[in-house]
């Protein structure tokens, strides 16, 4: 596999890492490529229980590959945007929880990269925008519908529209951010919350994880029975019995995905 992404293992968390820094880890078909065969593999690693997503030097990702991009007619440009859906995709509907630990620069695509992940931490270094617009441009890895259900509509139109960077306070304060590390405490910091998921039901957490990305965009009624179904589900699951037997019994649960 491309080692413009670099696949680690920390336990049960995979640690993909964008690693071109030299071109501040811009998103090229081989990386966008690379990415999409890391998230299957990792779809049909039952070990995996976390994945974390970051940048090597000092970028996240400073977007998509203008290099690449300039020769493109619209016919080419098309299919470089259907590539870089079907990775975030991917990685977006994995059956376990993602984020993105921004070092850096996360501009245009690295930022649309950032929000196909379940959250974000951020780096107190880190640098948010979509500067699309400034090269006659759009978004065009998600950036205008992910950003918009993360942010709300009036900040994303902000974002979109002007191009213009914000750091990594306003991005907290904006909910773009759950949290912001020293950059030295931001890698280990987000390892740690995935080795934390991995204690958990893994049944659970894909469950959890699948209602509210369903019922995100459907009506509270469809919300709902989505969720009462995948409630009914789970206590067909032998985690169920361990998880309550370990909590009467004041021990910690030994899930086994079953």
């Amino acid at each position: 596999m491309s080692e413009v992404v670099r696949c680690e293992r920390r336990g049960p968390v995979a640690v993909l890492t964008l690693d071109r820094p030299k071109a501040f880890n811009a998103l090229s078909r081989a990386v966008l490529e690379a990415l999409l065969a890391h998230a299957e593999a990792i779809a049909a690693d039952g070990a995996v229980r976390a994945v974390v997503v970051t940048g090597a030097g000092r970028a996240f990702s400073a977007g998509a590959d203008i290099d690449e991009m300039r020769p493109m007619n619209a016919l080419a440009a098309e299919a470089f945007s259907r590539l870089g859906h079907r990775a975030f995709h991917a990685l977006e509907n994995l059956g376990v929880p993602t984020l993105a630990a921004v070092n850096g620069f996360a501009l245009g695509g690295g930022c649309e990269l950032a929000c196909a992940c379940d959250w974000i931490y951020a780096s107190s270094a880190a640098r948010f925008g979509q500067p699309e617009v400034n090269l006659g441009l759009i978004p065009g890895f998600g950036g205008t519908s992910r950003l918009l259900r993360r942010v709300g509509v009036a900040w994303a139109r902000e974002i979109v529209l002007t191009g213009e960077r914000l750091d990594a306070e306003t991005a907290l304060r904006i909910g773009l951010v759950n949290r912001v590390f020293e950059p030295d405490a931001l890698l280990d910091a987000a390892i740690r919350v995935g080795e934390t998921i991995a204690t958990r039901g893994p049944l659970a957490v894909a469950a959890a994880k699948r209602v509210m990305q369903a019922g995100q965009d459907a009506n509270v009624e469809v919300a709902h029975a989505l969720e009462q179904s995948a409630f009914g589900a789970v206590f067909a699951t032998a985690d169920r019995e361990e998880g309550i037997e370990a909590f009467l019994e004041k021990r910690e649960p030994k899930f086994e995905g079953r």
